[in-house]
Order: structure tokens, then sequence, then C-alpha cells
């Protein structure tokens, strides 16, 4: 096991007023002079290799937007999480964390970054990750309603939203620089990605063709322009409650990105070839069912992880 940073650049900033600040805990003010040079869109990367590994290809694993390289570790609840059952499987494994996200750190705004980030409520989590229906969470516990079947452990969810952290809109080309940097220094590799890691795993394959062996796109949340060359095997994972009885639900955002991913399917089969499979498992549809926004977090956890280590035996070598 170890960790470290890849990508990333070199700012310089100047013109900035030299600041009197306290920065120890009973310290007296000392100057602060922010000019100068600074690390900007750097990953941190954490990486687990098996002293006898099964596979030829180690896994790496892409979290979703606001999130860090934490939700693969272990679940909500704390049962181990995909990164310890991908390694059971005899996988070498890394973990990410994305620029500006957790580890990687991020940098000033508006003097680097354009603008401050975005922060994610509870109350729009509820809703968003497919647990319960608007409305259906409350500060209380006790009072809120989730979907019924929710595989998601709602017991656990503030101790979920405990991993949320900032994220800056309109970042995509600085991460992608970083997971480029990425797979230029592991070389090929599987891609396991979760929503908008999903969409930036699919990229991947398009700009780092020869270094992705295969992807696994978790519920993408937005996907790159439509390929027009041969792809690497494709595998994408939909949970369920994408149709609740209520009109208000599921979140609203579902709707466009599983089009989205849906027409990018539709065009990238032109280009997969006849051994490259793109394939599509909707749990429902295969009978797995109350599955959340994360199912790397869901109590059915291991099944669904089990499934991804079938299809990868079949389809990735």
């Amino acid at each position: 096991m170890r960790s470290f940073f890849l990508g990333g650049r070199t700012v310089r900033l100047s013109g900035l007023p030299v600041e009197q600040r306290r920065t120890v805990m009973g310290g007296v003010p000392r100057t602060v002079d922010p000019n100068g040079d600074y690390s900007v869109g750097q990953m941190y990367v954490q990486e687990y290799r098996l002293a006898a590994p099964r596979h030829a290809l180690p896994i790496l694993l892409w979290h979703g937007g606001g999130m860090t390289g934490s939700h693969w570790e272990s679940t909500a609840d704390g049962h181990v999480g995909w990164l310890w059952l991908l390694l059971r499987a005899g996988y070498d494994v890394l973990v990410c964390d994305a620029v500006e996200r957790g580890r990687a750190s991020w940098a000033r705004f508006p003097e680097i970054y354009a603008g401050p980030p975005l922060f994610r409520t509870r109350e729009e989590a509820w809703h968003m990750f497919r647990i319960g229906p608007v409305g259906g969470y409350t500060t209380d516990p006790l009072l809120r309603r989730a979907f019924a079947g929710q595989q998601f452990p709602v017991e656990a969810f503030d101790a979920f939203s405990q991993q949320w952290v900032a994220r800056w809109p309109d970042h995509e080309p600085l991460t992608l620089e970083a997971y480029d940097a990425l797979l230029a220094w592991v070389g090929r590799a599987i891609v396991i990605g979760h929503s908008q890691g999903g969409g930036f795993a699919m990229a991947a394959a398009q700009r780092s063709a020869r270094h992705v062996a295969a992807v696994v796109a978790i519920e993408p949340g937005g996907v790159p322009a439509a390929p027009t060359r041969t792809l690497a095997p494709h595998l994408i994972v939909w949970g369920d409650h994408f149709e609740p009885p209520s009109p208000l639900c599921p979140h609203p955002v579902w709707s466009s990105y599983r089009a989205m991913a849906d027409a990018y399917c539709a065009a990238a089969v032109r280009y997969a070839g006849p051994t490259n499979p793109f394939d599509v498992f909707d749990l429902p549809g295969l009978g797995i069912r109350g599955n959340s926004h994360f199912p790397m977090n869901d109590r059915n956890a291991p099944e669904v992880a089990a499934l991804i280590v079938d299809w990868l035996a079949r389809c990735a070598g």
C-alpha cells in the first residue's frame, strides 16, 4: 500500500495583500504572504498491490461528484467496501480522490478558481440519490420516508453525509487531465467509475484508448461526445427507483442523465466491435431490486460487485 499525487500545474499569484493572521492554537498573528507559486489540479491516489494478483490488469476506482474515494473503502453502515471485494477477487486496486476532492485539495478563488464551490444538502441528496421521495427527508431520522424495499442503509444516511465534500462546476477538463496522467502512469487498466466518475471513465476510454482495457460505469452522470472509433468493452449499471409512483420522483435529472447514456450506448455499439461488448445491466430487470444511486453502499453491495466481477472475467480478460 502506498499513496501519491499525480497531474497538476503551477500557478503563480502576485499583487495580493499581505495579511497578519493567527495560524496556530494560542499563537499570535504572523505575516502571511499569499503571493507566489501554487500547485493546482493534482489528484490523490491510494494504491493497493497484492502479493500474488490473479489478474494482470489493475482496477482504478473513480468516485462521483461531491464525493471522494472513501465510499469504495467501506459502506456507510460499516461493512467492507468494493475495494476489498475486488482485492479478494484477485485484482490490484487504485482508489482516487479527484482534483479538488478530499486529499487532492483545492485552490484559491477567485484568483485561481473562477468562483466558490457547490455544497450538497441532505435534503437534495435524499431525493437525488433516490433514497426516498422529494420531501421524504427530515432532520429527525425517525420521521424520514424512504422508498419501499430501499437497499441503502437509511439508518446510516447521516454518517454517509459526513463524506461529502465541496465541488466546483465546469472543472471537467482539469479533472480529465489528471485522470489522463494516472492512466499514463499505470498503463493498461480497468476503470470503474461512479456517477460523474462514470462519465469520466467513458471519456477516458476515448482520450486514453490504449490504456483503458474496460470501463464499468455505475449510473454515469454525464457522458462524452459520441465515439467515432472502436472502444474497449463497456458495462453500464443502473439501480432502482427510477419510476416510483409519485410524479415528483425520481429526481428530475435522472431522466436526462439516463437518456444521455442511452444515446451514447446506441452510438457506441457501432464502434465497439464484435469482441468488445457494450453491455447495460438494469438491476431491477435482473431481479435485483431496491438499489439507490450508490450500489457500492447498499446492503446488497456484494451481490452487485459479484455481477461486475463476473462480467470482467468474461469481457475484460
